[in-house]
């Protein structure tokens, strides 16, 4: 018995029966010899952090496109903590980790630069566009020069539903979309504070402070231990209805302070910088990289524009906006 298979052994002694093992993966879109040491799961988990759309996220902004300060969350870090977020659950419930963090760790691959305004910006210009089936794309299509990174069924259901309007096939990927509501709403207030949107954490509504507790640590505390509460034992994951509604009420709160208010006002110079790449490279394919021609070639050229546009970092993106349309500083003479 080599690792992996001592390692699957545990999982089915110690896990959870609502827990997905990974000895019952439905497996990948193409069979791959097993890996002595690592878990299906684990090797999902690995090629997803080591890949290249896993390592632009580190300059894909969360909330606060180009924001001026070290200390602002990027994609990148926000994935990291709903990975913890996610793992700290799935533990507690005896979910299988692995899964849960693979999961986590591929859900936001397919974001646009410049934030939600970015993907505002290319649905309004696609007619259709939503970054987590943008995300299974990057992971089944667009990785590895095309081959995509060949997931396991468990984990590319996950990053697909990921969003409040669906619901994913594994507990670990529910789990996993808890996760992201805990930790995008915590860390946006605090870089919301950080910004000066929020004046301090007594801006929150009473009700929900009364509910949630007066800061981020008690937040974080409340949310995760209630829904562990209400999940344990089950072949679901819930909040309790006090704990819902208060953190419905917090984020109908951040959509109103925040989401929509002057941290938005750069969105009609994001929709135009991302809309003049956009035409520009539908008139121009032949300058897109070579691994997006050969996308154009074969799904056509307004669905290449858009991988391209959609992988694309803040600064790359803004930095190919100014090469191909602000006039160069001749040298002097």
């Amino acid at each position: 018995m080599n690792v992996r298979e001592q390692t699957q052994k545990f999982e089915s002694m110690m896990l959870s029966p609502f827990a997905c093992l990974s000895a019952d993966t439905a497996g990948r879109a193409r069979p791959e010899q097993e890996c002595p040491i690592r878990t299906p799961f684990q090797r999902d988990r690995d090629r997803i952090v080591h890949c290249k759309s896993y390592r632009r996220l580190m300059h894909k902004t969360q909330v606060f496109f180009y924001p001026v300060g070290d200390h602002y969350r990027t994609r990148l870090t926000h994935t990291i903590e709903v990975s913890q977020i996610a793992r700290t659950i799935a533990r507690a419930l005896r979910l299988n980790e692995d899964l849960t963090e693979a999961i986590a760790q591929g859900h936001d691959l397919g974001h646009t630069p410049f934030a939600h305004a970015g993907e505002t910006a290319l649905r309004n210009i696609m007619g259709s566009f939503n970054h987590n089936e943008q995300s299974l794309r990057v992971v089944e299509r667009l990785e590895k020069g095309g081959q995509g990174l060949n997931l396991c069924a468990e984990v590319r259901d996950g990053i697909l539903c990921h969003r409040s309007h669906l619901k994913a096939k594994t507990l670990e990927g529910v789990v996993v979309r808890y996760a992201d509501k805990i930790a995008y709403l915590n860390h946006d207030i605090e870089d919301a504070m950080r910004a000066g949107l929020l004046p301090n954490e007594q801006a929150i509504p009473l009700s929900v402070r009364e509910v949630l507790g007066e800061n981020s640590s008690s937040r974080f505390t409340v949310l995760v231990s209630d829904l562990v509460e209400q999940s344990q034992g089950k072949a679901e994951i819930s909040m309790s209805e006090p704990v819902l509604k208060a953190y419905n009420e917090l984020r109908d709160f951040m959509f109103a302070a925040v989401y929509r208010s002057k941290a938005k006002d750069e969105e009609q110079k994001v929709m135009y910088i991302l809309e003049g790449l956009y035409r520009y490279y539908e008139k121009n394919p032949d300058s897109l990289p070579e691994e997006y021609r050969m996308i154009a070639d074969e799904e056509g050229k307004e669905r290449a524009v858009c991988d391209y546009i959609s992988g694309m970092s803040d600064r790359f993106a803004v930095r190919s906006f100014e090469e191909l349309f602000i006039p160069r500083s001749w040298a002097a003479l």
